[in-house]
C-alpha cells in the first residue's frame, strides 16, 4: 500500500474542540518533536510497523485468565505468590478503558490548561485490598535468557507509560497507588524442542511511578500544536536521521551531475 498524508485527526491551531492526545503521542513527542508535529499537523507518519501477534495473543489470554477473577473478586496466583494484596478491578468503565471494542481511545481525561484529551488503553488494574487503592498494570510479551528487569533505555519509556496512566486515572479521580506493575510473560527457549507449543515464565515486577513530568511536557506538546514552525529532530531519532541522509545523498547526486 502506497504511504499517504492523513486528512483525519489533525491539530488546527484556535480551534475550540479538545484535541485527543494519546499516551504512545506523548511517547512520540519525547522520542522526537519533529516527528510528532509532522504526524499531529500534517498527517505524516512514520511507516507502520508489523503487528506483533504472538503479543497479542498472549494479552488476550492474560485477560481472559484475570477477567474470571475479576468477576469473584479472587486474586490471581501470581498476586499470592509476588505478595501483592490485591484483586483484579471490576468497574462499568472497565471495557471502555481497555478498548475491548476496538474505539482506540480508552481511559481519558480533559486537560483543561491546553484543552487536549489525553487517553490511553490499559492492559489491567489491580485494587489493593488493604487501601483500595488502583494499581495500573501492563502485560508485557518477551522472550530473553536474561534476567527480567526494568533497567535499560527502552525500558524508561515503560515506565513513562504507566506513569501517564497513573495521571489519567488520577486525573479522573481514582486514588491510584504509586506502585504500578509489570507481569512479563517470556518464552523459554531451553526446551529440548517446539511441538507445537510455547512455554513462558511469568514474573511481576513493580514500579513506582512519578508523574511530575507530565505537566510541563503537555504544555510543550499545546506550545509545539500551535507552532507553524517545524521543530528540530530528536537527537536519537532514526526516522529523522534516516530522511537526512537521503536529502544529503540527493544533494550530492544533483551537485556531481551538474
Amino acid at each position: 500500500m502506497a504511504i499517504q498524508r492523513r486528512r483525519s485527526n489533525l491539530y488546527t491551531p484556535g480551534l475550540d474542540a479538545p484535541f485527543n492526545v494519546s499516551r504512545s503521542k506523548i511517547a512520540l513527542f519525547l522520542e522526537c518533536p519533529q516527528c510528532f508535529w509532522l504526524d499531529r499537523r500534517l498527517g505524516i507518519s512514520r511507516p507502520d510497523m508489523p503487528g506483533w501477534s504472538l503479543n497479542s495473543a498472549v494479552d488476550t489470554l492474560l485477560k481472559n485468565e484475570f477477567d474470571l477473577l475479576r468477576e469473584k473478586k479472587e486474586p490471581h496466583r501470581l498476586m499470592l505468590f509476588h505478595r501483592i494484596d490485591a484483586v483484579p478491578f471490576n468497574h462499568p468503565d472497565f471495557h471502555i478503558w481497555r478498548d475491548d471494542h476496538g474505539k482506540r481511545i480508552g481511559a481519558s481525561v480533559l486537560h483543561k490548561k491546553t484543552n487536549l484529551n489525553i487517553c490511553g488503553i490499559i492492559d489491567d488494574i489491580w485494587q489493593n485490598t488493604q487501601t483500595g487503592q488502583l494499581h495500573i498494570v501492563d502485560y508485557k510479551s518477551t522472550s530473553t535468557d536474561y534476567r527480567i528487569s526494568l533497567d535499560g533505555k527502552y525500558k524508561d519509556g515503560y515506565k513513562k507509560q504507566m506513569e501517564v496512566y497513573q495521571w489519567i486515572f488520577k486525573q479522573m479521580g481514582f486514588e491510584v497507588a504509586p506502585a504500578g506493575y509489570f507481569l512479563f510473560a517470556n518464552a523459554v527457549k531451553n526446551r529440548p524442542g517446539f511441538h507445537g507449543k510455547l512455554e513462558f515464565e511469568s514474573s511481576i515486577l513493580e514500579h513506582v511511578g512519578d508523574d511530575l513530568w507530565i505537566e510541563p511536557v503537555l504544555l510543550d506538546i499545546k506550545k509545539s500544536l500551535d507552532s507553524d514552525h517545524i521543530p528540530e529532530p530528536g537527537p536519537q531519532c532514526q526516522h529523522c536521521a534516516y530522511r537526512k541522509l537521503i536529502n544529503q545523498a540527493k544533494l550530492k547526486t544533483q551537485i556531481s551531475l551538474i
